[in-house]
């Protein structure tokens, strides 16, 4: 007979590998994009625990998400991206802009408050950047979103014009029609309660505003998935 030790010890050891074949079985979604994405990642991944295994970039050696910036550190890191715990997407949820259009200094190359200042990627590189990381999505062969900027309020540090999300979303709704890639609209849906969910004078959004904004983003990985 087996001694109650090794009769826990087993029940234990087939739990842990039910545990695995249960996280094999399910779809991997892979969200790319800046501190607003990283603000709502946690509770997609809580919302979808029971569904899909959700996952996004981590700084190296760190428990701390990173920030896939603009699109010019983008183009630099997509590959590298696309291959965190071995890849094989079924859904890639990702977004570009913010830290696109925010002033820096010229000289510095450091975020700016000036308005006059350069944006760190105008909307002609803008442009040809996301192209560059769509072709490298594509590859994959995992079902894409592109998830739209949000949107800029008055008085943001370091500066960004109320009116560059919309000039951008455009762009990239061009591309996105292009190349047959759904668009989560998130600049919609957050503009259209953002005195609830926005922090003041801030392109960031408080905790329950992340979490707001997570619901529209699992209802576009479901789509994704249903489809």
């Amino acid at each position: 007979m087996f001694s109650p030790l090794r009769l826990r010890l087993a029940a234990i050891v087939c739990l842990a590998i039910s545990s695995i074949g249960l996280a094999a079985d399910k779809p991997r979604v892979l969200i790319l994009g800046d501190s607003i994405s990283i603000g709502y990642t946690p509770y997609v991944q809580k919302m979808m625990e029971d569904e899909a295994v959700v996952l996004r970039p981590m700084r190296a050696n760190s428990k701390r998400a990173e920030n896939c910036s603009g699109t010019t550190y983008g183009v630099q890191h997509v590959e590298r991206w696309l291959k965190i715990d071995g890849g094989d997407w079924d859904v890639i949820h990702f977004n570009w802009g913010l830290h696109d259009m925010k002033r820096e200094d010229p000289k510095t190359k450091q975020a700016s408050r000036n308005p006059d200042h350069p944006r760190q990627a105008d909307v002609e590189a803008y442009e040809k950047q996301l192209r560059a990381i769509v072709q490298k999505l594509k590859q994959t062969d995992a079902e894409l979103i592109f998830c739209t900027t949000t949107p800029v309020p008055t008085g943001v540090s370091p500066h960004r014009d109320t009116t560059d999300p919309a000039k951008y979303n455009a762009v990239a709704a061009k591309i996105m029609k292009e190349h047959d890639i759904a668009i989560n609209d998130l600049y919609t849906f957050a503009n259209s309660r953002l005195d609830k969910i926005q922090r003041p004078n801030n392109v960031h959004f408080t905790p329950e505003g992340s979490k707001t904004l997570a619901t529209q983003v699992v209802k576009s990985i479901r789509d994704a998935l249903d489809d």
